[in-house]
């Protein structure tokens, strides 16, 4: 089968490889679409560590192979893959928080991915995908599930301000996820027109440019609280300076932009004066996938705005390129397998 495979840093060839062979009870799935992502990009670079050679890619949907053990499925369904594998018999997993199990894997950055022709999955990670969901959009889902866990964990109830940092993919999901919970005002800031009038398209009730103005106008946006809840979406710890400022007294601050700071200046007098509950979140819990399925079929999240490119398979290293470049106008990537 075709395979883009990675040999080590910055150095990726298409190759003709042997196909998988499913284990005891997995399911082999033909892949027809999927995401390009910033973690492919690090691993690209060499900046997250793997064994190589590696099959990168961890959002990806496609049609069953074979079967194995999966109950939901038959030959020919149309499904995604959830990449985060985990054991099922530890503490955390044990708890529920098996996204978070020490003994897991990713498929894409531990284990080969879906840059390729086929792949084998388990068979609890293997989510049938209704037809009204486009295979050019459904990749899209896997970076949804990450934000709906993410805001699971916060909390987020009807009539409750919400502020959105950052309004790439991740934030544009988060607007949209925000509105369907009933959260009122929804408010995106970024730098980019471009990206601001896709948020107000999408449901925000507000959008701002960062400036000397902008707490200001949070405050006056949120009856001069401060926003109940702020998620930080860009990853830059100036920005989450900038989401301390904004929360109101009791807030809650959604940490669910990646950090690779080591050390940092933030208002730190403002953590414990306003009492701020901080949450970070990581990857997505299974019970996550059907939710986001439902929520993309009823329309109350939109994922054809944020696809920019559909590109073939074998152009994943210009996708990643594009990912390396400042573009406020591209938005996700989609490689097309067929």
């Amino acid at each position: 089968m075709k395979a883009m495979v990675l040999k080590s840093p910055a150095k990726l060839s298409q190759e003709d490889i042997a196909y998988p062979v499913p284990g005891e009870g997995e399911t082999l799935v033909r892949i027809t679409y999927s995401g390009v992502c910033g973690t492919d990009l690090k691993i690209f670079q060499g900046s997250i560590p793997v064994d190589y050679p590696r099959i990168m890619g961890h959002e990806m949907i496609g049609e069953v192979a074979k079967v194995g053990d999966a109950r939901n499925v038959e030959i020919g369904s149309r499904v995604i893959i959830d990449p985060v594998v985990y054991c099922g018999q530890c503490h955390l997993c044990q708890i529920g928080q098996e996204n978070l199990c020490t003994a897991g894997f990713l498929l894409g950055r531990d284990r080969n991915g879906g840059f390729a022709e086929f792949m084998v999955a388990p068979p609890a990670a293997v989510f049938p995908l209704p037809d009204s969901i486009s295979g050019e959009t459904a990749p899209l889902i896997q970076v949804m599930t990450t934000c709906l866990h993410a805001q699971r964990l916060v909390d987020i109830f009807p009539g409750e301000s919400v502020v959105v940092l950052g309004l790439g993919v991740a934030g544009q999901l988060h607007i949209q996820l925000a509105k369907a919970r009933g959260a009122h005002p929804v408010i995106g800031i970024t730098r980019s027109p471009e990206r601001r009038a896709l948020a107000e398209t999408l449901g925000a009730d507000f959008t701002l440019a960062p400036d000397e103005n902008t707490n200001a106008q949070v405050l006056d946006m949120t009856a001069g609280r401060g926003a109940d809840i702020v998620i930080e979406s860009a990853g830059a710890v100036p920005v989450l300076a900038e989401a301390i400022n904004m929360a109101r007294i009791g807030g809650r601050l959604l940490l669910f932009g990646i950090y690779t700071a080591n050390e940092a200046t933030l208002p730190f007098y403002q953590l414990y004066f306003k009492e701020l509950s901080i949450v970070c979140a990581r990857a997505a819990r299974r019970e996550d996938y059907p939710a986001c399925i439902d929520l993309v079929s009823c329309g109350a999240v939109q994922l054809d705005p944020l696809i920019s490119h559909v590109l073939p398979l074998g152009d994943l290293e210009h996708a990643l390129t594009m990912l390396g470049q400042r573009d406020d106008e591209r938005m996700k990537v989609i490689l097309n397998h067929q």
